[in-house]
């Protein structure tokens, strides 16, 4: 906190009864320390009102110098009316069980050694819930080697709105509850089937053992193919999705895709690759290439009708010269997504029901996440996804990643 904090709209009374108002940089009032002169250092200077979270700091004497703009947002509260207040006062913050922060947590009196309570759930008066979390500024008053304490020079108090979290909370659960369906199924399966061969492999013939080991296989690659995905989305939500670029041909990474589909029983006819000329080279991670372009073609396959037309194409970035990117779009002659559907497609559980009452988004497993790990995986190469309207009618995801070097 060695950075000075300014807000608009601070006025903090002096022991003599004398305003410490001070010109900003914006032309207003602040009651903490004048800007200096001459050239501030970038990074020297911060606004309290441009800073995302709520953000209250309370003197030495836990009289308000700094009530930014976010903060008002959550607390309802005007800023030019608890400017000189004591914290403890314009924020009775009290926990799930109704126990006073302020009286329990002691900040001005507690332990010298503390530096700050790291982010927790507390309640204002209202009843309203927001995130809060508490840093200390310490003076050491000792001197001479006498002894002395760490008084509280600053308290910092930072306020952010639960909603979010709440909707992420929620999300997981979802998350869960979906998993956990989907996992249920494949797997009473593969018990059922076990404990079965087990119990009486003796009454069956080599082809009724062959069904149902088949059948254990498929849920077995089922059950991994989930675990896949949850793995993905973990990655891709905490941005560690590592992308290991190698040279790829786009082209035939799709013809193996087709290839794949062919040999799974799809007709050959299905399906179409069109090329288009002056490639750039590329070098992306393959595996991640082939996931994208699999479930892509998948959706297609069982969410679309007619023949699925992948075409690769060179193309540019946005507001780059160089055409050194490459496009490719997966094409069907279903009946489409409407375009007050579409910014939806790549969500979470998104479960759009086209006429006919198949559930596009819904490939693979079922869990509603395939089209989000897609963009996740574009994403994690620099290239951004979009779904439109095909050509002949249908849907079109069509999916633009930059060509990269050998050294990114």
């Amino acid at each position: 906190m060695d950075e000075l904090i300014s807000s608009r709209a601070s006025s903090v009374p002096q022991p003599d009864g004398t305003p410490a108002n001070r010109d900003t940089a914006h032309g207003q009032v602040s009651g903490v320390s004048p800007l200096p002169e001459g050239p501030v250092p970038i990074g020297s200077l911060v606004f309290a009102d441009e800073l995302p979270d709520g953000v209250v700091v309370a003197d030495e004497a836990g009289r308000i110098i700094v009530f930014n703009r976010v903060a008002a947002r959550l607390t309802g509260l005007d800023p030019a009316e608890v400017i000189g207040k004591f914290v403890f006062d314009v924020l009775p913050l009290r926990d799930a069980e109704g126990r006073d922060w302020w009286v329990y947590a002691d900040p001005y009196h507690g332990l010298p050694t503390r530096t700050r309570h790291p982010e927790r759930s507390l309640y204002l008066a209202d009843g309203t819930e927001i995130l809060v979390s508490v840093s200390y500024v310490r003076e050491d008053r000792r001197k001479g080697g006498a002894r002395g304490s760490h008084l509280v020079r600053r308290l910092v108090i930072s306020l952010r709105g639960a909603q979010q979290r709440e909707r992420l909370e929620r999300s997981r659960a979802e998350l869960v509850s979906t998993v956990a369906h989907e996992l249920r199924s494949p797997l009473t399966s593969v018990k059922g089937f076990t404990a079965t061969l087990l119990n009486k492999w003796g009454r069956f013939t080599d082809d009724q053992k062959r069904v149902m080991l088949e059948t254990v296989n498929a849920d077995a690659d089922r059950v991994t193919r989930l675990i896949t995905e949850l793995l993905d989305v973990s990655r891709i939500e905490s941005g560690r999705m590592e992308v290991h670029r190698q040279l790829v041909d786009v082209p035939d990474r799709a013809r193996k895709i087709i290839a794949g589909r062919v040999a799974a029983g799809d007709a050959e006819d299905r399906f179409r690759l069109e090329v288009l000329e002056g490639l750039p080279e590329t070098w992306l991670d393959a595996d991640k290439v082939d996931q994208i372009l699999g479930n892509l073609v998948e959706n297609a396959v069982r969410h679309g009708a007619g023949i699925v037309t992948i075409v690769v194409e060179p193309t540019r970035l946005e507001g780059e010269d160089d055409p050194a990117a490459v496009a490719v779009s997966v094409r069907d002659q279903g009946e489409g997504i409407s375009p007050d559907v579409a910014p939806r497609v790549f969500r979470q559980f998104w479960r759009g029901k086209p006429r006919g009452g198949s559930r596009r988004g819904q490939h693979g497993g079922g869990t509603g996440l395939g089209l989000y790990i897609v963009k996740g995986l574009v994403e994690a190469h620099g290239g951004t996804i979009c779904v439109r309207r095909a050509p002949g009618g249908g849907a079109e995801f069509r999916f633009t990643v930059p060509a990269g070097t050998a050294a990114a």
